[in-house]
C-alpha cells in the first residue's frame, strides 16, 4: 500500500474539516477507515510524529483498575487464581471458594466501586503533577470498564453499573487534562486458559474449574442472567488435557502453553474481530488522547495495524492533525517513527531521538492490601529520581497509583501524592515544556536500558544529576542533597556552558564558582523540597 505524504494528510484533514465523529458517528468511521493512514507499519511511520502535548505532559497519572482489584490481592489475580498451588489460587479458596464453584466471574460481581469519585482525585492527580490520565479500559481479563457495544461483559451491565472509562474521561477534560486508556485484552485468548483447568492434587483432583462447564444456559434466573461465560472465558482455545496429576509438571505445561507472552492472531479468529471491534469503539466514543497497547509492537497483527491507522484517520478527521499517542513495547527502528515506545518498569540509558514513555507503579499494577500492609510502595523521592531521569532523556513517566476495589485509594498512596505536590509547586518548571539537553547527565549510578529492571537500579547519590532545557535556560536537578553544603556540577565548565547566574529553585539566588572542575554551587542550610534543583543561566 501507498504511505501518505504530509500533503496527503493536509489534503484529507482539509476535506474533512467539517465532519466530526460525535455529529455523525457512522459517516466519520467510514472516512476515517478511508483515509491516509494505511494497515501497514510503512503507512504509519511515513505519516505520524508524536504530538507537541505529550513531549510536553512528562508525567501521568494511571487508574490501572478494574474487577481484578476486587479481591486486593495484587496481579493476573483471574489467571492465577485458577493455578494450584500459587498464593492467589489458596486465598481464593480461603476466601471464597474452589474455582470449580467460585470463578472469576462472581468476582466481577464483587466489584461494585461504591464509594468512586474521579473528580475528586483527578483534582488531586492534576496537583501533583499529572497532565495526563490514563483509564485501564480492559485487562487479560476481557471485561470491558466501558460502554462497550460488542461485549456485554462490560461495566455499564454488570459489577459496578457504570461507566468507568467515561467518568475518568469526563474528569480529565473537566480538570484540563490529557485523556488515554489501556487495553491489554489482547491476551486474554492464551492467558486466562487456566480457568478451563483442574486441580492436580487434591479433593477436587481432576475437576475442571467454572470456564469449562458454564454455558449461556446456566445464568437463567442468576445475576448473570442473559451473559455467555464462554465470550467471557474467550472459549476453550489451548485446554491443558486431563490426566496430570503431578503439581509441577500442570504448571510446566501451563507456563509452556497459555503462559506464553503471545502476540499472534489466536486459533479463535472471531476473537480477534471482536476485539477489532470493541477498540474501534471505544476509540470512537470516548476519543482518547492516548491508547496504551501492552503488546510487543501492535496487537494481534493486522488487527492492531488496522486499530492504530483507525485511530490516527479519527484524529485527522476531528482535528485536522494527527494528535493522538500509541503506546506499544519492543519496537524496531521502523515501528518507533509509527508508535510511541513505551518501556515498562524501565529505563533509558542515552537521550532517545524519539519521545518515548515508561510505565511504573507505586505497588502491584492491581491494587494488593498484602502490599500496603508492609508499607511496601515508591516513595514520593523514588518517583521524582525515576521523573527527572526519564524527562532528561526525553520521555515521559506514566505512574500508576492502585485503586481500591471500591475505587477509593489508600492514606498511604495520598501521602505520597501530597508530597509530589509539594515538590511539583517548587521544582516543577524545569520539567513540563522542557526538553533534553546535549547531555542527560552526570554521576556514578549507572541505569541499565530495559523493561523490567526496577530491581537492578542503584540508589541515586547526590552527585547524580540530570538536565533538561527550556528556551535558554538550563536546569539542572540532583537525586539527593549532598552531606555538605556544596555540589559541583561537573559538566558545566566554561566550555561546555559559561554560567552567569544559579538560582535554587525554591530557594533564590546562590553563590557559585566555574572552574575547569565544573560549577561548584554553596547550598543554604534550609531545604525547599526533598532534592534540589537549579537553574541555571
Amino acid at each position: 500500500m501507498v504511505s501518505p505524504t504530509r500533503r496527503d494528510l493536509v489534503r484529507y484533514a482539509g476535506a474533512v474539516s467539517a465532519l466530526t465523529l460525535s455529529a455523525a458517528p457512522a459517516a466519520a468511521k467510514a472516512r476515517a477507515d478511508a483515509g491516509p493512514f494505511q494497515p501497514t507499519w510503512d503507512s504509519l511511520a511515513a505519516g505520524y510524529q508524536a504530538p507537541a502535548w505529550f513531549r510536553d505532559a512528562k508525567f501521568g497519572i494511571w487508574a490501572h483498575w478494574g474487577p481484578q482489584c476486587a479481591p486486593e490481592f495484587g496481579d493476573w489475580y483471574a489467571r492465577r487464581m485458577y493455578m494450584q498451588g500459587d498464593p492467589s489460587y489458596e486465598h481464593h479458596v480461603k476466601t471464597y471458594g474452589h474455582p470449580t464453584q467460585f470463578g472469576f466471574m462472581e468476582l466481577i460481581n464483587r466489584w461494585k466501586a461504591e464509594r468512586w469519585d474521579p473528580e475528586e482525585l483527578t483534582k488531586l492527580y492534576k496537583a501533583a503533577g499529572a497532565k495526563y490520565l490514563v483509564s485501564m479500559a480492559c485487562h487479560h481479563d476481557n471485561f470491558d470498564n466501558f460502554d462497550s457495544r460488542h461485549h456485554a461483559w462490560n461495566a455499564t451491565r454488570v459489577g459496578p453499573g457504570k461507566d468507568i472509562v467515561g467518568g475518568w474521561a469526563a474528569a480529565a477534560r473537566k480538570h484540563g487534562l490529557r485523556f488515554g486508556v489501556s487495553n491489554h485484552a489482547s491476551h486474554a485468548w492464551h492467558w486466562y486458559q487456566t480457568a478451563y483447568g483442574y486441580d492436580a492434587t487434591g479433593p477436587h483432583a481432576g475437576q475442571r474449574y467454572d470456564a469449562f462447564r458454564l454455558t449461556k444456559a446456566d445464568g437463567a434466573g442468576k445475576w448473570w442472567q442473559g451473559l455467555d461465560p464462554q465470550k467471557l472465558y474467550t472459549g476453550r482455545n489451548m485446554v491443558i488435557p486431563d490426566g496430570i496429576t503431578d503439581l509441577a509438571a500442570m504448571n510446566a505445561w501451563h507456563e509452556s502453553h497459555d503462559g506464553i507472552w503471545n502476540e499472534s492472531v489466536p486459533p479463535n479468529r472471531a476473537f480477534a474481530e471482536t476485539w477489532l471491534k470493541r477498540c474501534q469503539d471505544l476509540m470512537d466514543r470516548y476519543q482518547p488522547d492516548l491508547v496504551y497497547f501492552d503488546d510487543t509492537g501492535l496487537p494481534l497483527g493486522d488487527y492492531g495495524l488496522r486499530a492504530t491507522a483507525h485511530y490516527y484517520n479519527q484524529s485527522l478527521a476531528r482535528k485536522g492533525t494527527v494528535d493522538v499517542v500509541v503506546n506499544c513495547k519492543e519496537l524496531t527502528d521502523l515501528q518507533r517513527r509509527a508508535v510511541v515506545a513505551d518501556i515498562e518498569r524501565g529505563f533509558a540509558d542515552h537521550i532517545v531521538p524519539e519521545p518515548w514513555q515508561t510505565d511504573t507503579c507505586l505497588g502491584d499494577w492491581h491494587y494488593s492490601r498484602p502490599l500496603y500492609e508492609r508499607k511496601g510502595y515508591l516513595s514520593a523521592h523514588q518517583v521524582v529520581q525515576r521523573l527527572v531521569d526519564v524527562v532528561s532523556k526525553n520521555g515521559c513517566l506514566l505512574l500508576n497509583v492502585p485503586v481500591r476495589s471500591d475505587g477509593t485509594i489508600d492514606e498511604l498512596e495520598r501521602g505520597i501524592l501530597q508530597e509530589l505536590v509539594g515538590w511539583m509547586a517548587v521544582n516543577s518548571e524545569g520539567i513540563f515544556d522542557s526538553r533534553p539537553w546535549k547531555t542527560y547527565g552526570e554521576g556514578p549510578t549507572e541505569v541499565a536500558a530495559g523493561k523490567f529492571n526496577e530491581a537492578k537500579l542503584r540508589p541515586f547519590t547526590a552527585e547524580d544529576i540530570r538536565f533538561t532545557v527550556k528556551d535558554d535556560t538550563l536546569y539542572a536537578y540532583a537525586q539527593e542533597w549532598p552531606a555538605g553544603k556544596s555540589l559541583t556540577i561537573r559538566t558545566l565548565t566554561p566550555a561546555a556552558r559559561p554560567v552567569q547566574r544559579v538560582d535554587l529553585l525554591g530557594g533564590g539566588a546562590l553563590e557559585f564558582k566555574q572552574t575547569d572542575d565544573g560549577v561548584a554551587v554553596t547550598l543554604p542550610d534550609q531545604r525547599p523540597t526533598f532534592t534540589p534543583a537549579f537553574r541555571i543561566r
